[in-house]
């Protein structure tokens, strides 16, 4: 399988990560709210793309402010 090339990490990591978080944070905040059913599914995943569509951008932007911010507080070895 072709990897991508190393400049698009600073997108991919960005996007997995929103990814993966808000999949997990709607998918536990809906089913707080409407319990288990099917109804519960299709809420779910439009509350997820949604959420998606705003977490990617504001992780690619934000990540790098949020590790200058780390950089300050740990020690790199």
């Amino acid at each position: 399988m072709k990897k991508l090339p190393a400049r698009a990490y600073k997108f991919a990591l960005p996007i997995g990560t929103s990814f993966f978080m808000t999949f997990l944070v709607s998918g536990v905040a809906t089913y707080r709210v409407l319990g288990w059913d099917e109804r519960m599914i299709v809420n779910w995943m439009a509350s997820w793309m949604i959420s998606w569509v705003i977490a990617a951008p504001t992780m690619y932007f934000a990540m790098p402010m949020v590790r200058r911010v780390l950089d300050r507080f740990i020690d790199h070895g």
